[in-house]
């Protein structure tokens, strides 16, 4: 199934709504392990936009890395910068004043 891809207004939208997160989840020299993945899915679910800070000690590329986990979770990946990798998933179970409303 091809998820819908974001418009570069909504893709603006989320870069400015990520800007003051704090990375919940972090890939080290273990790369992305099945627990790191983990982690990330719950975190998506329950907040839709979340940053993982990917270190200068992974064992994998950090656009590889963001390209994966985008992958692994069906998120979208809004934004690589630096170290820190943004990523966005609907989730239509959360509150309606939790959710985010894209323009």
């Amino acid at each position: 199934m091809k998820k819908k891809s974001l418009s570069s207004k909504q893709i603006s939208y989320l870069r400015g709504l990520g800007h003051h997160l704090a990375p919940v989840a972090m890939i080290g020299q273990n790369g992305l392990t099945t627990e790191v993945l983990d982690s990330i899915k719950a975190v998506l679910t329950a907040h839709e936009l979340i940053k993982i800070k990917i270190q200068n000690t992974a064992s994998i590329e950090r656009h590889e890395a963001a390209e994966s986990v985008a992958g692994q979770t069906g998120a979208t990946l809004v934004q690589v910068i630096g170290g820190i990798v943004l990523l966005y998933k609907a989730n239509k179970d959360i509150r309606a004043d939790k959710r985010i409303v894209l323009p």
